[in-house]
């Protein structure tokens, strides 16, 4: 009997190819990063609605159309940086920290070109994507059963 491995499927690869598809056709049109964010990679977005199983999930992630997806929003983030999304409220979140990491992220942000905001905010999207990546690993390895 063979073992089944993490190698995606041809279903996980037509729906990883229409994924992109539709991300492509969205990026086509210039939308705010914000809008494309929600809308591919959101809680609610084409991704996780299509990949709603972890392991599916996970082997998406780990694809070359993931790959692309992601640098889609990195260009339009790039390209739209310092502008105010419309479509999408803003929320505001107050943070303490020491004087000495403030000053960090502040000098980070100016050697960046980049507002402190945008920094903070692209560090912090790499932390949940880090930490998705993980919970995923570590879904995958535990026994069925276990909590």
């Amino acid at each position: 009997m063979p073992t089944k491995t993490a190698q995606p499927d041809r279903t996980d690869s037509h729906a990883a190819t229409a994924v992109l598809q539709v991300a492509e056709r969205l990026y086509a049109m210039e939308p705010e990063w914000v809008v494309f964010f929600r809308e591919v990679l959101g809680v609610e977005g084409i991704v996780r609605r299509t990949f709603s199983d972890p392991e599916a999930l996970m082997r998406f992630e780990c694809s070359p159309h993931y790959a692309r997806i992601r640098e889609m929003l990195d260009g339009l983030r790039a390209r739209q940086s310092g502008q105010q999304a419309e479509r999408e409220s803003q929320r505001v979140v107050t943070v303490r920290m020491p004087k000495s990491l403030h000053e960090t992220l502040k000098n980070e942000a100016e050697q960046m070109k980049v507002s402190v905001n945008s920094l903070c905010i692209s560090k912090l999207m790499k932390l949940l994507d880090e930490q998705e990546h993980r919970d995923l690993a570590r879904v995958r390895t535990e026994p069925a059963g276990a909590s």
